[in-house]
């Protein structure tokens, strides 16, 4: 199959190979079903960026694409690629602007058909306790230089310590919420200057806070050890390392394009500017990563401290009374230093994960011992008007993608033309009408991140059970919703 002048060729039903050819080091590898693949690429290169990435030096095994594909920066969104630590590279482009864009599950005691008629209340609470929106601050007291410091260094250790969770949501948090050789001192003033405030935000875009009901079961064992019952409410919180994520993306950037230069790497996209990672521009960049990283785990955190207190708020319930439970907190935009094996030999890799989700199997020793019988938990959220998933990391995972799974619907529509395909609707009222009530500071979002500005997460979270890359465990759909 030829898509975009590109070849396909058929591994399995729902895996296509792009043959290596030219300068390319690898082959590409897309996890997708031949039905979704015109729709995916109608209207994007998504596919030549799937290519470029199989140009990066020391890149093993695969250039990696999910389902969930669309164009991004450098790397498609959706891609995963390992290099190799003695003559790889790392770069931004594979981790992308919103360092550790991410995913946290919260469970509550709440049975939906008994507090349906609370939820408006909710969402407006919620609203007003966490800030959204384009440069959104003000959940906690501005910090200092110094106590931002402490946050890029403890991630969401941070938060317990002030009082902003309990030591229970460091356990279920990717890395313990903590990545170990983040350097402070790596970030720039400026990057600093942006995070001062924006601790316990929102911000804007695709990020948002919902409000969902379990309804569908697929694992009931798995579900019951997750806590997960039919007809719960959960929630979802997604969003990233705000400003000061975006900063620090944005000033290596410009140490990495010259960094390509001087080690005279030719590449086939300057946005995948980068560097050895044993390089002292590699390893800055990577220790400057970590730190917003960090950011990110703290700010989720906060996040859900004050949706609890609005739960508890509106309910009128006790800490006990609403057992609103962290399930886990997976990061979908990073860069790590894992071992995998490749080629009958465990070695250690940087797997960035560009818009991809660590999907480790059971037994997995970098989970929590409380997965370790079914596999870490790999959060997918849909579209603000359908459904999101929960699933399970596997072997096969770790065998084909370096135990990476998708990370969420994936766009299908460019924000400029889901603005043009909303004009003269009303979407509140049709989300209302479905039941989902929202709150955002801005209508221009809404129709940004409208329902069919996506494809359906049901097509995409299919492809990779049906492969055994993940395995679902439980559907849940939006009752109610906060965005920027």
């Amino acid at each position: 199959m030829i898509v975009n002048g590109i070849e396909l060729v058929k591994v399995r039903d729902n895996v296509w190979e792009i043959p290596k050819t030219g300068s390319m080091k690898v082959p590409g590898r897309i996890y997708i079903s031949e039905k979704m693949i015109e729709k995916s690429f109608e209207h994007e290169d998504s596919l030549q960026q799937v290519v470029n990435v199989a140009h990066l030096p020391g890149i093993e095994k695969y250039s990696i694409a999910m389902p969930d594909i669309h164009w991004g920066y450098g790397f498609p969104i959706g891609g995963v690629a390992a290099t190799n630590l003695d003559h790889g590279v790392i770069s931004p482009g594979g981790v992308g602007y919103d360092i550790n864009c991410g995913v946290r599950l919260a469970t509550t005691s709440l049975e939906y058909n008994k507090i349906s008629h609370r939820i408006e209340s909710l969402v407006s609470k919620l609203f007003e306790n966490i800030p959204t929106g384009v440069g959104a601050s003000g959940a906690i007291k501005k910090l200092s230089n110094k106590e931002i410091k402490r946050i890029l260094q403890k991630g969401s250790v941070w938060a317990v310590e002030n009082d902003l969770g309990s030591p229970n949501d460091i356990e279920f948090t990717e890395e313990a919420g903590t990545l170990k050789n983040a350097d402070s001192e790596a970030v720039s003033e400026r990057a600093l200057e942006r995070g001062y405030d924006q601790v316990g935000t929102l911000g804007s875009g695709n990020h948002f806070l919902e409000v969902d009901v379990v309804d569908e079961i697929y694992d009931e064992t798995t579900a019951s050890l997750f806590g997960i019952f039919k007809g719960q409410v959960v929630v979802l919180i997604h969003t990233g390392s705000r400003g000061l994520g975006y900063q620090v993306c944005d000033d290596y950037l410009k140490v990495l394009l010259s960094a390509s230069k001087k080690y005279g790497f030719t590449l086939p996209d300057k946005q995948l500017a980068c560097a050895p990672i044993k390089s002292q521009e590699g390893q800055d960049y990577l220790s400057a990563m970590q730190a917003a990283a960090n950011f990110a785990w703290n700010n989720r955190q906060v996040i859900m401290h004050l949706a609890k207190k609005a739960f508890k708020e509106i309910f009128s319930m006790s800490e006990s009374e609403l057992a609103f439970s962290l399930v886990y907190d997976v990061c979908h935009n990073i860069a790590k230093i894992e071992e995998h094996k490749i080629d009958d030999e465990m070695k250690k890799v940087c797997v960035h994960r560009k818009g991809a989700t660590r999907a480790f199997p059971p037994g997995s020793n970098s989970i929590p011992v409380k997965f370790k019988s079914s596999g870490q938990p790999v959060l997918i959220p849909g579209d603000m008007g359908r459904y999101s998933y929960i699933a399970v990391g596997t072997q096969k995972a770790m065998e084909e993608t370096f135990g990476s799974s998708c990370h969420g619907a994936g766009r299908s529509l460019s924000r400029r033309k889901a603005l043009t395909n909303a004009k003269g609707r009303d979407l509140v009222s049709e989300l209302r009408n479905k039941g989902i009530f929202i709150q955002a500071r801005g209508y221009k979002t809404i129709a940004e991140e409208m329902p069919s500005a996506y494809k359906d997460v049901s097509e995409v979270v299919e492809v990779l059970h049906n492969e055994g890359i993940t395995k679902k465990v439980a559907r849940f759909r939006p009752v109610g919703v906060i965005k920027g």
